[in-house]
C-alpha cells in the first residue's frame, strides 16, 4: 500500500511565499491561497504517473467552492478554469475570466484550502485573422486579473494561420505561465486532429523557443451533452502523443463530460494526458439534474432534463428556469445561457439550498479525482516540486530542438500546403 503524502504547514508556508506568481502576489498580498503556475499542476501529474488534474470549468460560484473542497478532500492539485465564451467580452456565465481568480482566492482563504490552483483562460478564441490584434490587447489584461495559465485556441483557422496566431500572441503571455495549444476544432468525429498537423504546430512553436505544457486534440469527442457513446480515440490519442514525445508534451482532454469512466481511466493509464477539462457536468450536477456515471445529464421521452427531487436547487427555481429557457427557445446544451440570467438567484436561496448545489458537486469531483482520473495526493508532489525549485517559475519541460530558419512566416506557409486534413462541418465548439 502506498504511503499517503501528506501537506505540512511548514512546506505549505514555504510554497506560498515563493510558489505564487508576481501577478497573483499583487493581487492578493495578504492571502493564503495557494495560487500556482499551470506548469506545477503538469508536473505534480507526470510526477506520479497516470494521474490526470481536472480542469473544473467554473461557469458558477457553486461550482467552484465543490472543485475547491473536493480537491481538499483529495489532497489533489486542482485547475480552475473559464473559457472566453463563457467568460469573455460577450458572457453567459457571471464567472469570467476578470473575476475568476479573485473569486478562488477568496474561497481558498475562506475555506482554508491548502492544495495549489492554477487559475485557467480556457479557450482563448482566435476565429480569423483580425482577432489577433485585439487579443494582444486583451490577453495581458487576464493575468493582471490574476490568470496563471492559458490556452490559446485558433485550431478553427488553418493550420499556417494557426500557428502563426500562436506565435504572435506569446510575447503576451507571460513565460511561467502554463500554456496551451490546439489543433483541430473540438466536435466529435468530424475533422479528427492528425499526427502530421500536431507536429507542424509543435515544431513550429519549438524553432521559435516556446514550448506548450499541453496540447488539446479532436480527439472524437465534444463538448456539452455528448449524444454518442463513441467519445474519445484512444488510439488515436496515443499516436499523436508518441508522435510529438520528443518535445515533452502532455495532453489535455477536452469534452471530458461526455465520457464513462473506464475511457477516462484508459486516457490515463494509455496517454501523455495530465489535465481534463470538466464543464457541462458540473454545471448539470449542481442544478440537481439526473445525471450517469460520467455526469451526462439524462434526457427523458420528451427531451427534457429529469431533475431530481430534493437535490440541487429548488423545485420552483427549476420550473422558472425552464420557462424562461423555453421563452428564448433553449434546449439541451444552450442550457449553459441560463447560467448569467439565474446566478443571483440561486444565491438569493436557502442556505441549505445552497449547500446541497455545492455537496453534489464536491461529491462527483471527488470520486473523479480518486477513483477515475488517479489525481489523489498529487498536492504534495506540487508543493515538493516548488520548494525543490525555489520559484513560481519551474521552466519549460522541453528544448529548442528545431531550427528557426526552417520556420520563417513564408516556409510555414509553404509547408502547411503539404498538409492534408479535413475540419469536417461548422460548429460553435469553444466550451
Amino acid at each position: 500500500m502506498a504511503e499517503k503524502k501528506v501537506i505540512y504547514s511548514a512546506d505549505f508556508e514555504k510554497a506560498l511565499n515563493v510558489g505564487r506568481p508576481p501577478n497573483v502576489v499583487k493581487l492578493f498580498p495578504n492571502s493564503k491561497a495557494l495560487i500556482v503556475s499551470g506548469k506545477f499542476v503538469d508536473l505534480a501529474m507526470m510526477e506520479k504517473g497516470k494521474a490526470i488534474a481536472m480542469a473544473a470549468n467554473g461557469r458558477s460560484s457553486f461550482v467552484v467552492r465543490g472543485a475547491l473542497r473536493a480537491a481538499q478532500k483529495a489532497n489533489a492539485c486542482i485547475i480552475i478554469e473559464i473559457a472566453r465564451s463563457e467568460g469573455g467580452a460577450s458572457p453567459y456565465c457571471a464567472v469570467n475570466y476578470w473575476n475568476i481568480a479573485r473569486l478562488v482566492d477568496a474561497l481558498c482563504n475562506e475555506m482554508g484550502i491548502t492544495i495549489p490552483v492554477a487559475i485557467h483562460a480556457d479557450h482563448y478564441g482566435i476565429k480569423k485573422e483580425s482577432d489577433v490584434e485585439p487579443a494582444k490587447v486583451e490577453i495581458p489584461t487576464l493575468f493582471e486579473a490574476g490568470m496563471t495559465s492559458i490556452a490559446v485556441d485558433a485550431s478553427h483557422l488553418p493550420d499556417d494561420q494557426n500557428l502563426l496566431a500562436n506565435l504572435e500572441l506569446n510575447p503576451c503571455i507571460p513565460d511561467w505561465a502554463g500554456l496551451e495549444t490546439e489543433v483541430g476544432e473540438i466536435k466529435g468525429k468530424e475533422g479528427l486532429s492528425t499526427p502530421q498537423e500536431a507536429l507542424f504546430l509543435i515544431q513550429g512553436l519549438n524553432a521559435h523557443g516556446i514550448f506548450p505544457d499541453w496540447i488539446a486534440l479532436n480527439n472524437g469527442t465534444t463538448h456539452g451533452i455528448e449524444a454518442s457513446d463513441k467519445g474519445i480515440r484512444v488510439g488515436l490519442t496515443v499516436q499523436i502523443h508518441e508522435a510529438l514525445a520528443k518535445y515533452k508534451l502532455s495532453g489535455a482532454q477536452h469534452g471530458t463530460s461526455g465520457n464513462n469512466s473506464d475511457r477516462l481511466r484508459e486516457i490515463a493509464d494509455k496517454t501523455r494526458t495530465t489535465k481534463a477539462n470538466v464543464a457541462t457536468a458540473l454545471q448539470m450536477i449542481s442544478w440537481g439534474l439526473e445525471v450517469n456515471d460520467y455526469g451526462n445529464a439524462r434526457l427523458d421521452g420528451s427531451g427534457s432534463f429529469v431533475k431530481v427531487e430534493g437535490e440541487g436547487i429548488t423545485e420552483e427555481m427549476w420550473a422558472e428556469m425552464v420557462e424562461y429557457a423555453n421563452s428564448k427557445g433553449l434546449k439541451g446544451g444552450n442550457y449553459k445561457k441560463l447560467n448569467l440570467p439565474f446566478e443571483n438567484k440561486f444565491l438569493g436561496q436557502d442556505i441549505k439550498i445552497r449547500q446541497r448545489m455545492v455537496a453534489r458537486v464536491e461529491d462527483f469531483i471527488y470520486n473523479m479525482l480518486v477513483n477515475v482520473l488517479n489525481a489523489k495526493d498529487t498536492a504534495p508532489v506540487a508543493i515538493e516540486k516548488i520548494i525543490q525549485g525555489g520559484t513560481f517559475n519551474p521552466g519549460p519541460k522541453a528544448e529548442q530542438i528545431e531550427s528557426p530558419e526552417e520556420w520563417t512566416k513564408e516556409k510555414i506557409m509553404e509547408r502547411a500546403t503539404s498538409i492534408s486534413r479535413d475540419k469536417g462541418g461548422d460548429g460553435d465548439f469553444d466550451d
